[in-house]
C-alpha cells in the first residue's frame, strides 16, 4: 500500500481547517498545521489538501472580509514557520511540484462568496492571493444565490443565481477560478450549467439516490457536471452519506463512489472529504447534542485514507483508477 500511495497523487477536494487554524493562531499558537494536521497528512499519503475559506454565519454580513483574509493570512505564515513541509498552489504543475519536493500542497477556495458581498472587484484580490475554486454559496443565501440546506425547513420562494451571481461566474472565469456547486440549491444548479464556460465540480456532494439530503446531487446532476468534464469530490459526512445512523457507514461511502462512478464516469470522481470532528470543539454542548448523528465523519480522518483505498481495491479498482479518483481527476481541473 505504501509503495503505491508514494507512486499517487492523494488529493482531498474540502478541508475547512484554515478556520480552526487562524483561531488557534489567534490564541498564539503556531506552527498549528505541522502540529495537529501535518502528521494524519503524512499517515495517509495525503499531498494536496484544497483549504477552504470557511466563515461562520455569526461574523456575516460585517466580518466576511476580514475572516476570509485572515484565514488566507493564517496559512501564508503557517508555510512561512514550515517551509520544508507546507507550500501553497496556485495549480496542477504546483500539486507536481508539492509532491515530488514531498511537501503538503494547500490550494485555497472560497465556501460562498460572502467576503465579496456585492463588489465585484474582490474577485481578482481573492484571485491574487490564490483563490482558484470558487464555491458560490454555503448552505445559506447570499448575493449570488440561495444554498441548499441540510434538512427541509420553512423558507420563502426559492431562487437561483442572482443578477450579480451571473457576473461573479463570469468574472471568475475570466480570471480562472473554478466554479463549484457544492451548497447550492436546485434552481442555482441548473443557473450554472447554463452559465458556466468552463468545467464545473461540485468539491464535496454525494449521490442523492443514496442519500435524500438536498445537499447531494440527483443523477441528472452528475451527468450535467461530467458533460463540462467537471469532477465530483465525494463527502465522508453522515449526513450525506446516509438517511440515518445505520446507513451512515464507510461501506454506504464507498456505495457512493460506486455510483458516481457509474453514473459520471471514473474520470469525473475525485476525494472531497469535507471531515469535521476535528472542528467539533467549536460546537457549543447544547448544540453538538442536536446534531443529526455521531460520529460526525464516517471517514476517521486523513491517516485512514490507505483503508479507504484498501476497501476501494477490494470492490474490483484498478490501480489505474484509484489513481483518477484519489487526485489526477481534480489534478486536472487546475492545470493550466
Amino acid at each position: 500500500m505504501n509503495d503505491f500511495l508514494n507512486n499517487t497523487l492523494v488529493l482531498d477536494g474540502h478541508f475547512d481547517l484554515l478556520m480552526d487554524v487562524q483561531i488557534q493562531r489567534e490564541k498564539g499558537r503556531t506552527k498549528v498545521i505541522k502540529t495537529d494536521y501535518y502528521p494524519r497528512f503524512i499517515e495517509g499519503g495525503v499531498n494536496i489538501i484544497v483549504a477552504s475559506l470557511f466563515v461562520d454565519s455569526g461574523f456575516l454580513p460585517e466580518m466576511g472580509l476580514r475572516k476570509a483574509l485572515s484565514q488566507i493570512s493564517a496559512l501564508y505564515e503557517e508555510v512561512k514557520e514550515s517551509p520544508d513541509e507546507l507550500m501553497i498552489c496556485l495549480n496542477g504543475e504546483d500539486m507536481n511540484l508539492a509532491k515530488q519536493n514531498k511537501k503538503i500542497g494547500f490550494l485555497l477556495s472560497l465556501e460562498g462568496a460572502e467576503p465579496i458581498g456585492t463588489d465585484l472587484s474582490l474577485l481578482r484580490v481573492f484571485y491574487e492571493l490564490g483563490v482558484r475554486n470558487l464555491g458560490l454559496v454555503w448552505s445559506r443565501r447570499n448575493a449570488v444565490g440561495d444554498g441548499s440546506f441540510f434538512q427541509p425547513r420553512k423558507e420563502g420562494r426559492k431562487g437561483g443565481i442572482s443578477s450579480f451571481g451571473v457576473k461573479v461566474i463570469e468574472e471568475a472565469e475570466r480570471l480562472g477560478m473554478i466554479i463549484d456547486v457544492s451548497h447550492l440549491n436546485d434552481e442555482g444548479f441548473w443557473d450554472v450549467i447554463e452559465l458556466a464556460t468552463k468545467p464545473v465540480i461540485a468539491s464535496h456532494s454525494n449521490a442523492r439516490t443514496l442519500c435524500s439530503t438536498m445537499r447531494n446531487l440527483t443523477d441528472e446532476q452528475i451527468i450535467a457536471i461530467a458533460k463540462t468534464n467537471g469532477v465530483i469530490g465525494v463527502n465522508a459526512a453522515s449526513m450525506l452519506v446516509g438517511d440515518d445512523d445505520a446507513s451512515s457507514t464507510l461501506d454506504q461511502f464507498l456505495n457512493h463512489i460506486d455510483h458516481l462512478v457509474k453514473v459520471a464516469g471514473i474520470e469525473h470522481v475525485g476525494l472531497g472529504l469535507d471531515l469535521c470532528e476535528d472542528f467539533m470543539k467549536y460546537v457549543s454542548p447544547d448544540d453538538l447534542a442536536s446534531l443529526p448523528r455521531r460520529p460526525f465523519d464516517v471517514v476517521s480522518g486523513h491517516s485512514t485514507i490507505p483503508q479507504l483505498v484498501e476497501g476501494l481495491m477490494r470492490r474490483g479498482y484498478s490501480k489505474a483508477q484509484l489513481q483518477a479518483l484519489l487526485g489526477e481527476n481534480f489534478q486536472r481541473i487546475f492545470l493550466r
